[in-house]
C-alpha cells in the first residue's frame, strides 16, 4: 500500500533535516528518504569531522608553543587514533541528537535510496517516489503533494587523478585515514584545499598546495588571499600557484608523482600522499530526473527563487542546485521552499546576506562583496582596514595575525561588504552579516561600542578606517 505525505524531502543533510523539521511545525506530514545517515555529508563526511581534526590541530600546534605562555611541555606527541576517536564521538552524539528531532517532530525517516518516478497508477503527475530500501525489502512507494530535492553533492575529481581513497584522496577519503602521510599533495587552493592544508601541517605533514589559478583562494577578497598563503607558508606550506596539472601523468609507484605545467615548463610533484580537492559536483544522477520536466543546467537542478523547479510542486535546494554550497545555506533555502509550499509568504535569500567561513589556522570568514567585485558593479568603494596586531586582546589571546576589512559604498556610506582573517574570526562574521541584513553603514557599525578588551574591537575599528577615524592605528 502506498503511503502518503504532504512533503517528501529526498535526502536527510543538513538541509532536508532541516526541512522536514520546519514543515513539522508549520503542521505538515513529512517524511525523509536518505541512503545514509542523517545529517548527511555535513555531519558525517564533511563540516563536522572535518572542524573536529582541525581543532585537534590547533591544539597539537598550541602545545608545542606553549612555552610562550610560560607553560613548558615536553616531549609533545600526537594520538592520531586518539584523535580519531574523539571526532567519531562527536558525530556519533550529533548523529542522535538529530534522531531525537525526528521523533520529536513525528517525522517519518525512510533508509534507502529514492527515485522520483513519473505518471503513473499512483499519481496522474510526476513524484511520487519509490524507496529502494536499505534491508533488502521491497520498494516503499511513497505518494507526496510536494518533493523536496536535498541530495547534495559529491567531491569532483580530474581527469587521470582518479580516487582510489588511499593514495588519491578526495576529501571524504582523508577524513577516515588511520594514520598520517609524512607529505601530501593537494590538487586545489580552494577552501577545502586550504582548510585541509593548514590541518596537516599542524599535525606535521609535509604538504604541497598546487592550484590551477594564479592565486590561493580565488574566490576569497584579494587582500584576504595574499594574508593567507603568506601566513600559511609561515607554518612550511608549499605553495604552486598558475600550474595546470598533467591528465594520466599520475604514477603510484613507492609514493605519488604527478606532472604540472608550470610557466610554460613540465614540473615534477612527488609526495606520499595526494588529496584531490577541486570542488563538489551535484548529485542529480539515478535519482529519477528524466521522469519528469525538471531542468538541469550545467549539472545542477534550476529553481525560481522559491526553489521550485519546472515541475511546481517538486522543489530542489542545497548544493544540489550549485550556488553557494555550504549547510546553513540549505537549510535556508529549505526553510523558504517549505514556507513557500505552506503559503507563509517568505522573503527570498539574498545571497550577499550569507556569511562564509574557512577553518583554517588562521581562520578566515567574509559576507558581502570583495573590493573587486564590488568595483566590478560600478561601485565607487571606499575601504577601511584595521589589523588585529592593535588589538590587545589578539596579543593575550597569543595570536596577533591577519585584519578585518571593510569595503563601503562611497556615495550611499551603505555596507558593501566585511572579509576577516585572524583568530576566532568565523565567530565574528555573524556581526557583519547583521549589519548586512540591517543595511547599517560603518559609521553605525563603528557607534556600537565593542567591549574591551575583546577581538571584536577589530571591527570597531575596521569601520571607523573607512573615514581614517580608526584610533589605535
Amino acid at each position: 500500500m502506498a503511503l502518503e505525505y504532504d512533503v517528501v524531502v529526498l535526502g536527510g543533510g543538513t538541509g532536508g533535516y532541516v526541512t522536514a523539521i520546519r514543515a513539522s511545525q508549520l503542521g505538515l506530514k513529512v517524511a525523509i528518504v536518505e541512503q545514509g545517515k542523517l545529517g548527511g555529508t555535513c555531519l558525517h563526511n564533511g563540516c563536522i569531522p572535518s572542524k573536529a581534526l582541525l581543532r585537534s590541530a590547533e591544539v597539537f600546534k598550541q602545545t608545542k608553543e606553549a612555552e610562550q605562555f610560560g607553560i613548558l611541555t615536553e616531549n609533545t606527541s600526537l594520538n592520531f587514533v586518539k584523535v580519531q576517536e574523539r571526532k567519531e564521538g562527536i558525530i556519533n552524539q550529533l548523529h542522535k541528537g538529530v534522531q531525537g528531532l525526528m521523533k520529536k517532530g513525528k517525522i517519518d525517516v525512510f533508509e534507502g535510496f529514492g527515485r522520483i518516478l513519473g505518471p503513473s497508477i499512483f499519481s496522474p503527475t510526476a513524484g511520487t517516489i519509490s524507496v529502494e530500501r536499505n534491508d533488502g525489502e521491497e520498494n516503499t512507494i511513497i505518494i507526496p503533494k510536494n518533493v523536496i530535492i536535498a541530495t547534495g553533492s559529491k567531491p569532483k575529481s580530474l581527469p587521470g587523478l582518479e580516487l582510489d581513497g588511499q593514495y588519491v584522496m578526495s576529501s571524504d577519503h582523508a577524513l577516515h585515514m588511520e594514520e598520517l602521510p609524512e607529505s601530501i599533495l593537494i590538487v586545489g587552493g580552494g577552501v577545502i584545499g586550504i582548510e585541509w592544508a593548514s590541518m596537516l601541517a599542524d599535525f606535521g605533514v609535509d604538504v604541497t598546495v598546487v592550484e590551477y589559478m594564479d592565486r590561493i583562494l580565488p574566490t576569497e577578497d584579494e587582500d584576504v588571499a595574499k594574508e593567507a598563503q603568506k601566513l600559511l607558508k609561515k607554518k612550511g606550506i608549499h605553495f604552486v600557484t598558475g600550474a595546470k596539472v598533467m591528465p594520466d601523468s599520475l604514477q603510484k609507484e613507492g609514493n605519488i608523482e604527478i606532472q604540472a605545467e608550470l610557466n610554460g615548463e613540465n614540473k615534477t610533484f612527488s609526495a606520499d600522499r595526494m588529496l584531490v580537492s577541486v570542488g563538489r559536483t551535484p548529485n542529480v544522477e539515478q535519482i529519477g530526473l528524466e521522469n519528469t520536466d525538471i531542468e538541469v543546467e550545467n549539472g545542477a537542478i534550476k529553481t525560481n527563487q522559491f526553489y521550485q523547479t519546472k515541475e511546481s510542486h517538486i522543489y530542489a535546494i542545497g548544493d544540489v542546485i550549485g550556488g553557494m554550497q555550504l549547510a546553513h545555506v540549505a537549510s535556508h533555502e529549505g526553510i523558504v521552499a517549505i514556507e513557500h509550499i505552506a503559503n507563509e509568504e517568505p522573503l527570498p535569500i539574498n545571497y550577499d546576506h550569507v556569511s562564509s567561513c574557512i577553518y583554517s589556522n588562521p581562520e578566515m570568514a567574509s559576507v558581502g562583496l570583495t573590493e573587486q567585485h564590488a568595483k566590478d558593479q560600478g561601485y565607487n568603494v571606499k575601504v577601511g582596514k584595521f589589523p588585529f596586531q592593535a588589538v590587545g586582546k589578539a596579543l593575550v589571546h597569543g595570536e596577533s595575525d591577519g585584519f578585518v576589512k571593510v569595503i563601503a559604498d562611497e556615495e550611499t556610506e551603505d555596507l558593501l561588504g566585511m572579509h576577516m582573517i585572524g583568530p576566532h574570526v568565523t565567530d565574528m562574521i555573524s556581526e557583519a552579516g547583521l549589519a548586512q541584513v540591517l543595511d547599517a553603514t560603518p559609521w553605525e557599525i563603528a557607534h556600537s561600542i565593542h567591549p574591551h578588551p575583546t577581538l571584536s574591537e577589530v571591527i570597531g575599528e575596521a569601520a571607523l578606517a573607512v573615514e581614517g577615524k580608526q584610533i589605535h592605528g
